[in-house]
């Protein structure tokens, strides 16, 4: 499934190759996050969506995610993209305290969270914020990273996200 927004009257499409093709190789995973939370949370805010209208809010660090949504959505030129603590939900434990969305549209706002449901790996977490990672562990963590987003664009995105 792609994702469709509108800019000047014109409906754009987007695929998640596409969203690679910009982000480049370094975060498959960020960039399987932010498309699919944006799968789920777009269509609850209208059938189709003024991409330069939509804020974004986030407790997700990475650039991968920001990325796809500068690509659907052009909210970090825009100003409209925010990474925040205030968003994380910590009491979600490691694995899963960051990956909150906050999108706003017009006045209307949507939330929409990781599903516990074994996405993100232990394994992962910890690889991903060690502090000096070895050679090994980058090409690890690159395995890593691929697999994840494998894992989150094999299910339909209402199974990986979900609104809160």
């Amino acid at each position: 499934m792609s994702l469709r927004v509108r800019e000047g009257g014109i409906t754009l499409e987007f695929t998640f190759e596409e969203l690679m093709k910009y982000h480049g190789p370094a975060a498959p995973g960020g960039v399987a996050h932010g498309y699919t939370a944006m799968q789920v949370a777009l269509p609850q805010l209208a059938p189709l969506v003024d991409r330069r209208e939509v804020k974004v809010r986030t407790g997700f660090r990475g650039p991968g995610g920001r990325d796809a949504i500068e690509m659907v959505l052009r909210a970090v030129t825009e100003g409209q993209y925010m990474v925040t603590p205030l968003l994380r939900m910590p009491g979600r434990g490691p694995l899963l305290e960051d990956y909150v969305w906050e999108f706003t549209y017009r006045g209307d706002r949507v939330s929409v969270q990781l599903r516990d449901d074994g996405l993100v790996t232990e394994e992962f977490i910890v690889l991903a914020r060690k502090p000096d990672r070895t050679a090994t562990e980058e090409a690890h963590l690159t395995r890593l990273k691929a697999e994840m987003a494998d894992r989150l664009l094999s299910r339909p995105a209402d199974d990986v996200y979900e609104v809160i």
